[in-house]
């Protein structure tokens, strides 16, 4: 069904509606109204990384590990799998009269914010710090969850619009400033791709103001550029309760009617809150015309249109068996050790299970199925931590001695006893071991959500890049053993890995993430070799906050791979596999490119670049392709480089390939500070490489990449 035949109908629809009736539909959980026919809909949902909060559902890597797959074609085959889930429980739980909250099939996913400084809590969410992975990866997933039949399989939701990535703590009073070129440049492309591309059918508001104006009634953000500019047809949610802010926090109305006139008048046509309850007051008191309520009645019937909810459909037959299948689990491994990024190999794994006598496990998310799941997940059958994973995997040959070591984190208030209680223990395994496996980390109790977490003293945000103090003292218990160690980071964000690295008997360190249910097999799976891995940080790993600026300063200045002063720790693109691949060649298409330049239509053409990438090892492995430019001239350009291409390659033993890339024709051009996008240079260089041209990637043991000059 087209959104015209859709909207049609929904006009028609709308048209038997009353008032009173309308407006109650604006409200998340629209009521049914039965003399039209039209039942309950809920239209709370959540997909972050499967069908979250409504039962059991297949419960992938969380998203800012997908984002380290690097994998458009993965992220969009995830969405297909979680709204082919959605379709099923959805069937079915309608044949049985339940519509309530987390049964529909309007998903508020994916969350596309720019993870700009590791203290966000809500980074892991996202898809990492670079906005063209981001919008490539984001659209994707919104393709996967959309489908491309004659309806939508799910109505994707591209969110928090915009520039919103913390303070938790402040979210709901805050004022987010940022340039018009750090707008353009950064927070605003991945929806704008989302919108414009994948053709995203929702669209979901922040808490916070963004340079004055509250962003779920923001004139710029909504009116000029979401639906003038890009011409944005589908609907507009807030976040949850944000609009009660406009009144109680962000104080630029006086009463909840205003607010709820405010929003609605700049087009916030569902809350997800209480506000619009008080519509029909706002609509009494003259604040909202009738007009006003039809116009966002009939965009949400066109979406409940365009899902084929009051017609029969082509995804009306997906059985309920479909949840949690055989095949979606695999696919969830299969994310799972793409996801996983080696920082460190001293030439110590993949480790050989037939050499060892006995391995400890060590750490409080080694056996930790809270670690697995990030926040906003569903509920798994089956969860395999590592170190249930390990046990699976070398069986009854090798003793596996286990030890938790220590509390995730302490309560400032706890004594010292408790600290320490289990760390003789932690290190008599380690002392009893042929190799330890410490497993250090985070999960959504600290890193979370403002109210959603036990991290009540910074809202979930963190508050510095350290491992919480009871893990800190058992890392260096267990150091000082001097036995052999990997380190498995399972964390949603950038940690202080500065001891793993420069200790010597650290032999190995794996970030892995909150991997999903299926955790534990995947990194074993890497462990004993059986996969080499694959994946790169989404993320840079800092040296230190005081490299950054305040948590509060939304300037991109100093924020990030493309515009840090510092070196990294770990940088963004970086990781290593148990092989070396080489790149031989890099050939750009220069006549396409001069010729769109000729023609003025760089903005709207993609340039190919093909890379030749050989295995220079003797296993099978995948590399990601990773393409940057660097402006050699405009002032206007990032201060280092940006990642413009990338495409994951599977290689056999020895093998070379010929790989071909599309840059877009944006990428050679810059934004100036009104935020218009120009050609200011004629003198670029583009790296092609397997991380980004960077001295700290190369020292770590990547490969240097290959530079192709380019003059137009």
């Amino acid at each position: 069904m087209t959104r015209e035949e859709a909207r049609k109908k929904a006009e028609k629809l709308v048209g038997m509606m009353t008032v009173e009736e309308k407006a109650s539909q604006l409200r998340y959980d629209s009521p049914a109204i039965e003399r039209l026919s039209i039942p309950a809909y809920n239209w709370w949902n959540e997909a972050l990384h499967g069908v979250a909060r409504a039962g059991q559902a297949t419960v992938f890597p969380q998203a800012i590990a997908m984002a380290a797959v690097f994998d458009e074609e993965m992220s969009e085959k995830v969405g297909e799998v979680v709204s082919t889930e959605a379709r099923a429980k959805y069937n079915a739980v309608s044949e049985e009269g339940d519509r309530d909250i987390y049964k529909g099939l309007t998903m508020w996913s994916p969350n596309i914010n720019i993870f700009r400084d590791p203290r966000w809590g809500r980074g892991h969410e996202t898809l990492g710090e670079d906005p063209y992975l981001t919008s490539k990866l984001g659209a994707a997933y919104v393709r996967g969850l959309q489908g491309n039949g004659e309806c939508l399989r799910t109505a994707a939701c591209a969110k928090h619009f915009a520039v919103h990535s913390g303070p938790e703590a402040i979210r709901h009073e805050f004022d987010a400033k940022a340039s018009k070129k750090d707008m353009r440049e950064t927070y605003l492309p991945a929806f704008e791709e989302c919108v414009k591309e994948a053709k995203v059918e929702a669209v979901m508001g922040a808490y916070n103001r963004t340079n004055g104006e509250p962003c779920c009634a923001h004139t710029e953000l909504m009116e000029n550029i979401l639906r003038g500019e890009w011409g944005f047809e589908g609907h507009f949610v807030s976040d949850c309760w944000a609009i009660r802010d406009f009144h109680e926090h962000h104080m630029v109305t006086k009463t909840v009617e205003e607010s709820a006139a405010l929003a609605l008048k700049k087009g916030c046509d569902v809350n997800c809150g209480n506000t619009y309850i008080h519509m029909m007051k706002a609509y009494n008191d003259g604040l909202v015309t009738e007009e006003d309520i039809t116009k966002a009645c009939v965009r949400l019937y066109t979406t409940r249109f365009m899902l084929g909810l009051f017609d029969s459909g082509e995804y009306d037959d997906i059985p309920y068996e479909k949840v949690e299948c055989r095949e979606h689990r695999e696919l969830a491994l299969e994310v799972a050790e793409k996801a996983m990024v080696l920082l460190k190999n001293d030439d110590f794994l993949p480790i050989n299970k037939g050499e060892l006598n006995t391995i400890g496990v060590i750490g409080p998310d080694a056996d930790s199925r809270v670690a697995l799941i990030g926040n906003y997940h569903g509920t798994s059958s089956r969860y395999v931590t590592l170190l249930e994973g390990i046990q699976d995997e070398v069986g009854s040959n090798t003793n596996v001695l286990y030890s938790q070591g220590c509390h995730l984190y302490l309560d400032r208030v706890e004594p010292l006893a408790v600290k320490n209680d289990r760390l003789a223990e932690a290190k008599v395994v380690a002392n009893h071991s042929d190799v330890v496996v410490l497993v250090l980390g985070l999960d959504e109790t600290l890193e979370g959500e403002e109210g959603d977490t036990g991290n009540s003293y910074a809202s979930g945000d963190k508050v510095d890049l350290n491992f919480p103090e009871s893990q800190t003292e058992l890392a260096k218990a267990i150091i000082a053993t001097g036995k052999p160690i990997v380190i498995a980071v399972m964390t949603g964000s950038a940690m202080d890995l500065k001891f793993a690295k420069e200790a010597s008997n650290v032999k190995a360190i794996i970030q892995a993430w909150y991997p999903g249910a299926f955790g534990g097999k995947a990194f074993a799976n890497i462990l004993f070799g059986k996969k080499s891995p694959s994946g790169k940080l989404p993320v840079t790993l800092y040296n230190s906050l005081d490299e950054l600026p305040e948590f509060t300063d939304y300037s991109m200045k100093g924020r990030t791979y493309r515009y840090m002063e510092h070196e990294a720790q770990y940088p963004f693109g970086f990781g290593l596999t148990y092989g070396k691949v080489s790149i031989k060649s890099a050939e750009l298409d220069t006549d396409a490119l001069k010729t769109a330049v000729k023609d003025d239509v760089l903005e709207a053409v993609n340039i190919d670049i093909t890379v030749d990438i050989k295995n220079e090892s003797n296993r099978e492995l995948e590399e990601v392709i990773q393409i940057y430019i660097k402006d050699n001239e405009s002032k206007l350009a990032v201060r280092n480089h940006s990642l413009c291409a990338f495409k994951r390659v599977a290689l056999n033993a020895g093998e070379e390939k010929k790989v071909t890339l599309p840059i877009s024709g944006k990428a050679f051009m810059e934004y100036n500070e009104e935020g218009k996008r120009v050609l200011d240079s004629k003198s670029f260089t583009l790296f092609a490489g397997v991380s980004q041209p960077d001295e700290v990637s190369v020292s770590l043991g990547g490969v240097e990449p290959l530079k192709v000059e380019v003059t137009i």
